[in-house]
């Protein structure tokens, strides 16, 4: 007999296989109320919950909180009040988030060891043929599978970083000795989100960006107002390759970066480096490729437009098929891997996804950038709307500057095809556009004909669409106002 057909009569028989217990959870959850007899499995080797929740966006929130309220009592002064700040506890702040986040992991570690239709497998697995996993000793097998299974810090070439030893978003939630310095490498959202927390406990903060621009996924005058308000708690220095690193021999960290511009090195010393230059497939655990399973040059499992990999009845959410790493995305995409499952036909639809970035300034997008509508809709067709926070008279009760909404509009159609605001609030403001987005009539008419709070900051959003310039009008008007 030959190890596969021994390994087949001895593989256990689920009707469903769930890899990740994150969002792919929306979904066994749906499949066992719709079968409560269904035989699941469902396999994490990290913490359950999936990655927001034990090392992503909920942790990183509760902390950013902390440091809004600091910023916000900071400058106090301004506005006749005289607070004084006696101490920031870095580790009452570290605590206080893994007092929040345990007890839900904990809850879910205990709601899946006990459920009657699931065995919980808290280990890694890997395909080792068609429908058919290793997991620790057991080999399990399913038609219906859920790949789920998240994503990896990205850890970009930089020679002696593994000796150095360094943080990354998976690990500095556990970081409770706050570091006196702290280099970042990396300008994206996470670098941005864990400098603001920083710097506002008191660390020395310096980002380190390979591209021209921080936050280069976000409009070019959002980015610069950003770049611009950040450089007043921390340094930024883009066009910045980080090379190497070693000890000092003062026990510190320290990289070589190389200024792209003039070939020079430029050497940064910290306490600690925080490698935040994005995230990477996992697949190399899974060896999706044992199961006819196909995958892209990056490793991120390839799906068609119902969230289905190359293998029927594989079907893939969240970052490991690699399109948005974004929680609210995951489980927008659970959903419609429900339905097809189901037996309903959906196609998944990325047409207005939403992001936030919780720095200081706030920043929240959705859509088609400017230069997206452009390309797609031609330049003649593309309104961009715009309104400055200060211009309202909530934006001037709370001192606000120079923070502005910007949004895309389709000129013949009246549909709204982007937004894109950076100020206090950003993602709670951009709802309204994001809802409208996803509505039968996603034009701005409800817009402007809909009545909004007076003296509310949603004015700001109203405004934004009574000022809508053809292109070249709305940049010189940005030359105009300095943006």
């Amino acid at each position: 007999m030959s190890e596969s057909e021994s390994r087949s009569e001895e593989a256990i028989e689920y009707n469903l296989i769930a890899i990740g217990s994150g969002s792919a959870m929306n979904i066994v959850d749906g499949l066992i109320n719709q079968n409560p007899d269904m035989r699941v499995a469902v396999i994490d080797k990290d913490d359950p919950g999936g990655i927001c929740l034990t090392r992503g966006c909920i942790p990183s929130k509760i902390l950013v909180y902390s440091a809004d309220v600091y910023r916000i009592a900071s400058d106090a002064h301004r506005f006749g009040i005289d607070v004084e700040i006696k101490k920031v506890d870095y580790e009452k702040v570290m605590r206080r988030m893994r007092s929040l986040i345990d007890p839900e992991i904990e809850t879910i570690r205990k709601g899946l060891g006990q459920h009657p239709s699931i065995d919980y497998y808290p280990e890694a697995a890997e395909f080792i043929a068609p429908y058919t996993l290793k997991v620790g000793d057991k080999i399990i097998k399913s038609k219906l599978i859920l790949l789920c299974s998240g994503s990896k810090p990205y850890i970009p070439p930089i020679e002696g970083i593994e000796e150095v030893g360094y943080q990354t978003n998976d690990t500095i939630f556990h970081l409770f000795k706050k570091p006196e310095s702290l280099l970042i490498v990396g300008g994206g959202y996470i670098g941005a989100e864990f400098g603001h927390f920083f710097s506002a406990m008191g660390t020395k903060v310096t980002i380190l960006e390979y591209l021209p621009e921080i936050l280069s996924q976000e409009e070019p005058e959002i980015s610069r107002l950003a770049r611009r308000e950040m450089k007043k708690y921390l340094e930024i220095y883009t066009n910045h390759q980080v090379a190497k690193a070693r000890k000092t021999s003062e026990g510190k960290k320290e990289l070589i970066a190389i200024n792209r511009k003039t070939g020079e090195e430029v050497s940064f010393v910290a306490d600690e480096i925080l490698v935040a230059a994005g995230r990477a497939s996992n697949s190399d655990i899974l060896h999706p490729e044992r199961a006819g399973i196909e995958t892209d040059d990056h490793g991120w499992i390839k799906v068609n437009e119902y969230l289905e990999a190359s293998q029927p009845g594989v079907w893939v959410c969240g970052d490991a098929n690699g399109k948005y790493m974004l929680k609210h995305v995951a489980n927008y995409e659970s959903k419609v891997i429900f339905y097809n499952i189901m037996g309903h036909k959906i196609k998944m639809s990325y047409h207005a996804i939403p992001h936030a970035v919780f720095t200081h300034p706030e920043i929240a997008s959705v859509g088609m950038k400017e230069k997206d509508a452009i390309r797609q809709l031609g330049k003649d067709r593309v309104l961009i709307g715009f309104s400055k926070y200060e211009d309202t008279a909530r934006g001037e009760a709370m001192g606000l500057k120079d923070y502005f909404i910007k949004v895309v509009v389709d000129r013949e159609s009246g549909t709204i095809v982007g937004a894109h605001i950076v100020g206090p609030h950003a993602s709670i403001l951009i709802q309204e556009i994001v809802t409208l987005m996803y509505s039968r009539d996603p034009t701005y008419m409800a817009m402007v004909n809909g009545m909004h709070i007076h003296p509310a900051l949603s004015e700001v959003v109203e405004r934004a669409f009574w000022n809508l310039l053809p292109v070249d009008y709305y940049h010189r008007m940005l030359e105009h106002l300095g943006l």
